[in-house]
């Protein structure tokens, strides 16, 4: 059977659909986080029964997947460039002491979408309009005017759901180009006995960071074939009204897409710029997922805050789920 390839006309037909714009007022820059309510934080903490945190992030550092082997170019994306200002031996040797204090100091350059991160509001256009409808022209070379990053600084937090896909299908890992179904979320759902509330920051796991991390290698894996969310999972999206969803693959959606030449990431095009939803991206879900099945609890207090970068359309982030 052949697959039948997202059009232009498809996206429009989805973008009239889909459309959330107005949805929380003529001003709204943070979309579907204005799902989660005070009562479902109150809650989301009631989750807290062992005590127990789980990052849900990569290091930061030189070994991370930008610049492996890819057919797909990087777009400019490195791996954190980690430098020292002063060091422990500068103050053993006497230099920069002049102060009177031995101590260290660093910094670190990163684009925001080079390792565990959140996609922001001003992301992805479609066509010349970002989310709630502003004009594309708003992310100029100073930064994102409207929809930046900073403006979810004190959200992502709430109820944190893991659907484990790969291993609701019996696999540890998800195949490259597998598109995941609105029937292979609720299955996975039914199998671990959960239910999806509105607000809720819905992880999915697919299994590729790990088996990459497996191998030792990152070819293929930023911006390569991949496992991921297929185009009619806006259906999906929409019905539960989620806060936020990500993933651990490099970009969420099944890879080759499902769509003509010429149209990149078409899911990213509706669930940014139209629905409004903040998504997460090359989340690392082994230790998660190990103690969801180990203790049969995919839920959990998820923490995990943008950094506030003015006008950044997205933000590196360590995403924390509080067992």
């Amino acid at each position: 059977m052949i697959e039948k390839k997202v059009t232009r006309q498809d996206l429009a037909d989805a973008a009239d659909k889909y459309k959330n714009w107005g949805k929380w007022g003529p001003d709204d820059e943070i979309g579907t986080l204005n799902n989660v309510t005070a009562n479902d934080i109150i809650e989301a903490a009631q989750l807290v029964k062992k005590g127990k945190v789980i990052s849900l992030a990569l290091n930061f550092d030189h070994t991370g997947p930008q610049g492996a082997k890819t057919k797909y170019p990087s777009m400019g994306r490195t791996n954190p460039i980690h430098s020292m200002l002063r060091t422990g031996t500068d103050a053993y040797s006497g230099v920069l002491d002049k102060r009177g204090i031995k101590a260290a100091d660093d910094m670190v350059m990163l684009p925001t979408h080079g390792g565990t991160h959140w996609d922001g509001l001003g992301h992805v256009f479609y066509e010349h309009h970002m989310w709630n409808g502003y004009d594309c022209r708003e992310v100029t070379s100073a930064g994102a005017q409207k929809c930046g990053i900073e403006n979810t600084k004190d959200k992502m937090v709430g109820r944190g759901v893991l659907l484990d896909v790969a291993r609701a299908l019996g696999k540890d890992f998800l195949e490259d180009g597998y598109a995941i179904t609105c029937e292979d979320l609720d299955l996975t759902a039914e199998k671990q006995g959960i239910k999806i509330n509105k607000g809720d920051f819905v992880i999915v796991r697919t299994g590729q960071m790990e088996e990459c991390l497996r191998k030792g290698s990152w070819d293929g894996y930023p911006g390569g074939d991949a496992p991921g969310m297929g185009f009619d999972t806006l259906e999906w999206i929409q019905k539960t009204e989620l806060a936020a969803l990500a993933s651990d693959t490099w970009g969420c959606e099944v890879r080759p897409n499902q769509s003509e030449d010429g149209i990149n990431q078409p899911w990213h095009w509706i669930t940014i710029p139209i629905q409004g939803m903040t998504m997460g991206e090359i989340f690392n879900l082994k230790e998660i997922a190990e103690d969801c099945l180990a203790d049969g609890v995919y839920e959990f207090l998820f923490v995990a805050p943008s950094i506030p970068i003015t006008g950044a359309v997205g933000s590196p982030v360590n995403p924390i789920a509080i067992k």
